[in-house]
């Protein structure tokens, strides 16, 4: 090979690795850069995150604060989204469920602060109450991790299974100890249950997808988590290297201010409830 050629060569091959390393420096940086203040982007489930979010957003607006508003009909997008950098933050998951799937899949994610309750309920379009179960009925629950050991937790409560002793928040329905009736426990993705609701003798359904179905807790849940003091609050996630910026501080401020306690009380009575 002459020379001159073999110079260009390695001054391409160079440049390439130039090129290479400065655009994984950039999606790094992108990921770690403090937040603008005068502009971000936050991913929600369709439904009640969504609504509370553009009202928070209305809010933010009158301070000069852009919100772009971001909706996600699954429950796994809206974290790799964020953990990757295409947001800049979210909000539609129980902290159960956000740790869980940081610790399942590395993510650089956690919570900046507490939003709303979203008591689970159990619905039907067959039965007045769980008691009326017959034997070998199917039972859909969500088949995401955190929320289908919720789901078996609020059967268990209503007498319906029983769990075996020491299960944690990766339950599943192979974790079932006892079934008297021999119900069949169907696991459904979260936001395909209420589709099939008449398929089911009954499921257990988060909120936000119930609500889009046109179901509430007060009005349509055979029995339901309870609305004050409930563990599984929801919270606004971000990533680690973000927590403290400023913006997030302004955004916990719109998210737990009175006006947004209003219209959550006043737009879902009772299926969502402030958790500040």
């Amino acid at each position: 090979m002459k020379k001159g050629i073999k110079q260009t060569i390695l001054a391409g091959t160079v440049l390439i690795a130039g090129g290479l390393l400065l655009a994984a420096c950039g999606g790094s940086n992108k990921k770690e850069a403090a937040l603008d203040e005068d502009k971000v982007t936050i991913g929600v489930t369709s439904g009640p995150h969504q609504q509370i979010l553009e009202e928070v957003a209305k809010q933010a607006n009158e301070d000069g604060l852009t919100i772009e508003v971001k909706t996600f009909d699954d429950y796994n997008t809206p974290n790799t989204a964020l953990n990757d950098g295409d947001l800049d933050g979210n909000s539609y998951q129980t902290l159960s469920f956000l740790e869980q799937q940081a610790k399942d899949k590395n993510y650089e994610i956690e919570q900046a602060f507490k939003t709303v309750v979203f008591p689970l309920g159990v619905y039907s379009e067959k039965l007045k109450s769980l008691d009326e179960l017959k034997e070998g009925d199917k039972v859909g629950v969500p088949n995401d991790p955190t929320n289908e050991y919720r789901a078996l937790k609020l059967l268990e409560e209503a007498g319906v299974l029983k769990l075996k002793d020491g299960v944690e928040v990766q339950a599943t329905k192979n974790d079932v100890a006892e079934n008297p009736k021999k119900i069949e426990i169907v696991e459904l993705e979260a936001s395909q249950i209420p589709q099939q609701l008449g398929e089911l003798a009954a499921a257990a359904i988060n909120t936000n997808f119930a609500f889009g179905a046109g179901l509430t807790i007060n009005d349509d849940a055979v029995y339901h988590e309870p609305q004050e003091n409930n563990p599984y609050f929801n919270v606004f996630a971000v990533r680690v290297a973000n927590k403290n910026d400023k913006v997030i501080e302004k955004l916990r401020e719109y998210y737990q201010s009175e006006e947004t306690k209003q219209f959550i009380d006043e737009t879902f009575k009772g299926s969502v409830v402030p958790a500040f």
